[in-house]
């Protein structure tokens, strides 16, 4: 069924039911000023805490106790300008007030910035008695347990408030990519089979690289990516001064590399992130074995990387009306049980979502989590298709596991990985494409649905671990001296897709313009961010077959999880739901998986 909304532009046109309803974090703009003067006020006093937390338990409760208390207000009025400003990013209003808050967030973090090294100056066993004097204390054990764990990384109290005072300029390449990607670049146009002219912004893009038209599909990666291409030295520099940002961190924390100062930020191991780019490579003839069998069900000589999003069933390109989208993501959601249910079905009908895309709106789709007192809320551009289905249940994961957090946790706790977050978006990911194997009678759906997991697992595997060997690439460019420009982030980026791909063997070929793929890709500003993906994919595979085997010990035990925060390293958090992701097992089961999954097709679709 067609959607009505997906091709409107002008948000005043769409009804307020798919749109977000700020007014549960503050009534209004004026409030939200109001709420800003009385943080501002409030703030000074965490310097009356300077020089006195060992003075005892009670001093160390009250100065943790009042950072945690106007952190969490900061963060309420910070999500609000935010999201503020993501309705339509060409709002100078609403992106000055993201802006404000970004620099009051670097004032506040330097205010705060003696308490770590005041920590350090008290020895274990002095923390250990307080912890045991002060039970209001208990709640930061894990924090302070942290805190000892990085002394080696942690400065000086005048050190850590020029690192502090250098947040004010740290997000300023990420802050101009999404300006500049969202609401001044100059977007082309293409004319397709139909007749019809498409302005490609990042919504049309995603659409219309998946029509089942192959030319219309050809002109849209050539005129999108080969505009981007002409702006590589822009693209460039933006990412440059990111990777830049980085290592001037690394090295201030006195880290070996950017990747190891990334992820002790949660303890995690750098043999994590390696060994899933190497078992990734020592796995690419499962990724190859999925791209032929794409090539044959499109009926293709050749297979193109632009083939990547074409419907597979020639005759089926489906489409759900959103209103179909939610009956379909509650049906699937009903193995987690009655409570996470009810949530779930308040989330999709209260306004917690903006669904819609509109002119000057940001690309993409994420889930906010962060108002601890308020719901959390959800941004989407749907188009209507199954992959937009699949990103509402992926987004309503993070949405479910934030409401579980806040309801269990003390706020202090609340802030949990997105090693372990993305585990609870892929995990409905895969509820709904059992519910929608279950229903479904049809084969050629049900091969399209079955081929879209196999897309999924090669978008969410073989696609970020790329991504993730991209990053590493150009930091380690950086850090060993090498200046990175538009044309050697081009050549990085098409060596190694050309690797993945199999573009020497004529597996996949990746044409000359998605070498400036890499600018598209908001992720890289977001700091080793896109392995997780990767590997909450594969902890999540594990996790959902064991639900939906009816294990009711499994989903007590995966609810649990979504309700445990920050209160351990999600390492930890992990293994006690079973999944050792410092293993490669996790990695192997969802490669069985993929493989199960093509011995399907293949007896539904033989060659």
């Amino acid at each position: 069924m067609q959607d009505m909304y997906v091709k409107e532009r002008e948000r005043s046109k769409i009804p307020d039911k798919y749109k977000w309803d700020l007014g549960d974090i503050y009534p209004d703009d004026t409030a939200w000023q109001e709420a800003k003067k009385k943080l501002l006020s409030d703030m000074p006093q965490i310097s009356g805490f300077k020089g006195k937390l060992s003075g005892g338990p009670e001093k160390l409760q009250a100065c943790l106790d009042l950072v945690y208390s106007l952190r969490k207000e900061y963060v309420r009025l910070a999500c609000y300008a935010g999201m503020r400003s993501d309705m339509d990013t060409r709002n100078a209003e609403y992106l000055a007030m993201d802006q404000e808050m970004g620099q009051i967030g670097s004032d506040f973090t330097a205010l705060y910035s003696f308490i770590e090294p005041e920590i350090l100056k008290i020895d274990a066993e002095t923390i250990s008695r307080f912890l045991n004097q002060e039970s209001g204390l208990e709640i930061y054990r894990h924090i302070l347990d942290d805190i000892l764990r990085k002394k080696d990384h942690t400065g000086t109290e005048g050190e850590e408030k020029i690192i502090a005072e250098a947040n004010l300029m740290a997000d300023s390449p990420v802050s101009i990519n999404n300006i500049f990607s969202n609401a001044d670049f100059p977007y082309p146009e293409v004319d397709l089979q139909d007749g019809t002219s498409v302005r490609l912004d990042p919504a049309a893009f995603s659409l219309h690289r998946r029509s089942p038209v192959r030319d219309d599909r050809r002109k849209v990666f050539a005129a999108y990516l080969g505009k981007i291409h002409e702006f590589r030295r822009t693209f460039g520099a933006q990412l440059s001064a990111e990777v830049r940002k980085n290592l001037f961190f690394t090295r201030a924390r006195d880290y070996g590399s950017c990747l190891e100062r990334a992820l002790d930020v949660h303890n995690i191991p750098v043999d994590v992130y390696k060994n899933l780019i190497a078992g990734v490579h020592a796995n690419l003839e499962t990724l190859h074995r999925y791209l032929g069998i794409r090539k044959r069900l499109l009926g293709l000589d050749d297979l193109h990387y632009y083939d990547l999003y074409a419907p597979v069933v020639k005759e089926i390109d489906l489409n759900y009306a959103y209103e179909e989208a939610v009956d379909h993501v509650l049906a699937s959601l009903e193995p987690l049980g009655t409570d996470y249910l009810e949530t779930a079905r308040e989330a999709l009908s209260n306004r917690w979502i903006d669904v819609y895309h509109n002119d000057g709106k940001r690309s993409g789709a994420y889930s906010n989590g962060s108002v601890y007192d308020a719901h959390p809320y959800m941004l989407l551009n749907y188009n209507g298709k199954y992959d937009d289905v699949s990103t509402l249940t992926h987004e309503l994961g993070h949405t479910m596991h934030s409401f579980l957090t806040n309801r269990t946790q003390p706020y202090a706790l609340s802030n949990y990985s997105i090693f372990v977050a993305e585990v609870a978006s892929t995990f409905n990911e895969a509820l709904l494409l059992h519910y929608m194997l279950e229903i479904e009678k049809r084969e050629e759906v049900r091969l399209s649905l079955l081929c879209n997991y196999l897309d999924n697992a090669r978008a969410t595997v073989y696609r970020q671990a790329q991504f993730a060997e991209f990053e590493l690439k150009i930091h380690e460019a950086v850090e060993t001296g090498t200046a990175l420009t538009g044309d050697l982030l081009d050549s990085f980026y098409e060596t190694i897709a050309r690797k993945y791909y199999g573009h020497e063997q004529r597996i996949c070929i990746v044409d000359d313009e998605i070498k400036s793929e890499w600018a598209y890709i908001p992720h890289f500003y977001y700091n080793f961010y896109v392995y997780q993906y990767a590997t909450s994919y594969t902890a999540s595979a594990a996790l959902s077959e064991r639900v939906l085997s009816g294990d009711g010990d499994a989903r007590a035990a995966y609810l649990n999880l979504l309700a445990s925060g920050g209160c351990d390293y999600p390492i930890e958090l992990l293994k006690k739901v079973g999944v050792d992701m410092t293993t490669s097992q996790p990695l192997e089961a969802t490669l069985i998986r993929m493989n199960r999954i093509m011995d399907e097709i293949e007896k539904i679709a033989p060659a």
